[in-house]
């Protein structure tokens, strides 16, 4: 409980603290400093005596704090992760109950059956690559592709142990090859093959998109941030669907069991999940909403052309496996082709 402490009170340093007179609400989440910075200002601009405080983190990283600190919680808000690992934060008893405002317009895959947690954006995972050196045409296209000899120490990919993203398109390999086949075993031999072409784990997704941007050639990542780095920071990505289908996450939202603010967190909540932050979202951070109640001509055209096949999964097997599925790897093939 002190070391957790001590994280605390080192965020509070970092990101500001709280006025006596103003509410303060924490916020965990992975969606990255300029996203979270520019809620942050407009949320307090209108709602002086709330103080917004965010840590950005891993997805796995946070339901493992969130865990954690059940007795004694620091976080309010947690915004932002696949909807396997808000399954799983449910089932642990980790969030509390609210139906949003919008709750009716969002599919019912995309949000929990007991108002625990609820979907804000679609997001396909991609094959990005660097544009420095591969084109649309000679970059892999196809999952296949990437265990392909030719493509042996040229791959980066996030640490998946800390990532819900990398956590799900490898469990999403592991799900399709026990759909298809009746066994794990297919999708564990293809983890070992990628991991036989992997040049290195990127501690960060920031580290990720330096190897990227240098000498590696691929990578799986979401396909907002990879669009996001390349116009923020002019990083030469690129990046395909895969043609047989790619894996496509619902991002969520849910509040803290024992959140200490339950009203100033919920302002929030509807704040950044409204259709005008949604729809701004989607235009400066490349986000796809998930609501179905925004009017498609209020949304970039980028969203319209995005032209993908999703793949057909279950996504309470990832959620029930993805702890088991993803220490076996850790522990039985990461690195061992080395």
């Amino acid at each position: 409980m002190k070391k957790t402490l001590y994280l605390f009170l080192l965020a509070t340093l970092l990101y500001g603290c709280s006025s006596d007179n103003k509410k303060k609400v924490v916020v965990y989440s992975p969606h990255g400093k300029e996203m979270l910075t520019e809620f942050e200002t407009q949320f307090e601009a209108i709602h002086p005596d709330i103080d917004i405080q965010w840590l950005d983190m891993g997805s796995q990283e946070i339901i493992d704090r969130i865990r954690t600190e059940k007795e004694n919680p620091l976080a309010d808000l947690w915004w932002g992760a696949p909807a396997t690992i808000f399954m799983r934060a449910e089932k642990l008893d980790l969030l509390e109950t609210y139906k949003p405002t919008w709750a009716e317009n969002v599919g019912t895959d995309s949000k929990s059956k007991s108002d625990k947690w609820y979907g804000t954006f679609l997001t396909p995972q991609v094959i990005a690559f660097n544009e420095k050196t591969l084109t649309k045409e000679s970059a892999p296209k196809e999952w296949d592709d990437l265990i392909k000899p030719e493509w042996k120490d040229k791959i980066v990919i996030r640490n998946p142990m800390a990532s819900g993203t990398m956590r799900v398109i490898f469990c999403a390999m592991i799900a399709n090859s026990v759909k298809t086949t009746g066994s794990e075993a297919a999708g564990f031999e293809w983890l070992r093959k990628l991991d036989e072409n992997t040049s290195v784990y990127a501690a960060d997704p920031t580290q990720m998109y330096i190897k990227l941007a240098g000498n590696d050639a691929a990578t799986l990542w979401n396909m907002p941030d990879i669009i996001l780095q390349k116009n923020l920071y002019q990083y030469p990505f690129g990046y395909n669907f895969p043609e047989a289908g790619t894996v496509v996450l619902t991002d969520g939202i849910a509040i803290v069991k024992g959140t200490k603010n339950p009203e100033a967190v919920k302002e929030f909540y509807e704040f950044v999940t409204s259709q005008q932050s949604l729809i701004l979202q989607a235009e400066k951070f490349y986000r796809i909403p998930a609501r179905s109640d925004i009017p498609k001509d209020k949304l970039p055209e980028w969203i319209a052309d995005a032209n993908y096949k999703s793949m057909d999964l279950d996504w309470e097997l990832i959620s029930d496996n993805e702890n088991e599925w993803m220490k076996k790897w850790d522990s039985e093939i990461k690195g061992k082709s080395k």
